[in-house]
């Protein structure tokens, strides 16, 4: 991956952070990830390529990424933040409470919903968190629905 391209990394250079080895590793598990990393797995993940990183220096870079609107944070279901990069185009989560197992969708209606009442309230929507829990398919038909 060349990081140099990476969009995390010109937004925080772009507004004055400096970009330390340990943040460039935050920012390209996050980048290079296809699931919803909680900070723990986050933090083991980079601390396979950068093995001195602290869970503290996860922590700080999420949040500056999280305040920056670049990262979004997400329950899905537990009780700890996932974390993911803002995709181009929103979407949001289903998750099943019997395997866990996370569906994203797309949802034009829902973002032509926040549009009618941000337009009719006069509001600015800053962030949307959206998301569903219950059983997928193969737990309801595996008797798994019963928590």
């Amino acid at each position: 991956m060349n990081v140099e391209a990476s969009p995390l990394i010109a937004a925080l250079q772009a507004s004055g952070h400096r970009i330390t080895r340990q943040r460039r590793v935050v920012l390209e598990v996050l980048e290079e990830s296809r699931e919803h990393l909680d900070a723990e797995s986050l933090y083991q993940k980079a601390r396979q390529r950068a093995p001195r990183i602290s869970l503290a220096t996860v922590y700080r870079t999420v949040a500056v990424l999280k305040q920056m609107g670049l990262v979004a944070e997400y329950s899905l279901g537990e009780e700890h933040g996932h974390f993911e990069t803002v995709p181009e185009t929103p979407h949001y989560h289903f998750t099943c409470l019997g395997c866990g197992q996370v569906v994203e969708f797309d949802a034009p209606q829902v973002a032509l919903a926040i549009q009618e009442l941000a337009e009719r309230e006069g509001l600015e929507v800053r962030a949307v968190q959206f998301s569903l829990t219950g059983y997928c398919a193969r737990c309801r038909a595996g008797g798994r629905n019963e928590r």
